[in-house]
């Protein structure tokens, strides 16, 4: 294949990725418009996208700097929590009799509802402090990256495994040079469910207290107010940054997994 052909094939290929959501999220807002004006719903019920998005024109430097706060927070989480189940996946890949016992365990763990540690970790650090809302989304991040990182450390192909053994390689070379490549794929879907698990952690633990200049207090702030223009313009900030950080997880993917995405393909 021609770099030209490959050029045209990955541009229809992003397109027919890109375009279905595009068209069906355009006719969405177009109803959602069309829903408010002929039935002339409230704007404290419902506003329409029109009025959301003036706001978001309107209110730009307020959500933006509110955006940004979070967006630490919500980053800081990331990488603390992935860094953590990384760790902790590593170490219950070694036990491999017993992993699956640790998993089930974690699994039950990660059902407890964590967001309601937030004023819990507000005493701890402070209501102000970032660390407070860093913890939250670590911990939301922490079990999607252990739970499917460990999985695929532990899902080993039978023929790479008596591969391995055929070499006479040790475990960690195996772990280095089959477990750890063949488990990247579950990685990265540990990151992509912890992503928008973090921005959902960050803006409801902000509802228990934070500075002001954050997305959760903005909306919490905003609707108490009745100024629900500003509340639904602040939700969709929180939205776009969650599909912005999965996105960015996804290109993260596709750079460094090649052979996972031609192989999807």
């Amino acid at each position: 294949m021609t770099s030209a052909s490959a050029v045209s094939a990955s541009r229809r290929a992003v397109w027919s990725a890109v375009l279905p959501p595009l068209v069906v999220g355009i006719v969405i807002l177009l109803c959602w418009q069309l829903f408010v004006v002929v039935l002339e719903i409230p704007a404290y019920l419902l506003p329409a996208p029109t009025a959301i998005g003036g706001s978001l024109v309107e209110d730009a430097a307020v959500i933006l700097s509110a955006a940004r706060m979070t967006g630490v927070s919500v980053l800081g989480g990331m990488l603390l929590g992935g860094v953590l189940g990384l760790i902790a996946a590593f170490l219950v890949s070694l036990v491999e009799r017993a992993a699956f016992t640790v998993l089930g365990l974690v699994a039950v763990l990660s059902c407890a509802p964590v967001v309601a540690l937030a004023p819990i970790f507000n005493q701890w650090f402070g209501a102000s402090n970032l660390m407070s809302k860093i913890a939250v989304a670590a911990i939301m991040v922490f079990f999607p990256v252990l739970v499917n990182t460990a999985r695929g450390l532990l899902r080993v192909d039978p023929l790479h495994r008596e591969l391995m053994t055929s070499l006479s390689a040790a475990g960690m070379q195996t772990m280095r040079w089959v477990r750890i490549p063949g488990a990247l794929p579950s990685l990265f879907d540990g990151l992509k469910i912890g992503s928008t698990l973090a921005v959902i952690g960050i803006i409801v633990s902000e509802y228990f207290g934070g500075t002001t200049d954050a997305l959760g207090v903005l909306i919490a702030n905003s609707a108490a107010l009745s100024q629900f223009d500003q509340t639904w313009a602040a939700v969709a900030a929180a939205s776009l940054m969650g599909l912005v950080l999965y996105g960015g997880v996804v290109l993260i993917e596709r750079l460094t997994t090649p052979w996972s995405h031609d192989k999807a393909s």
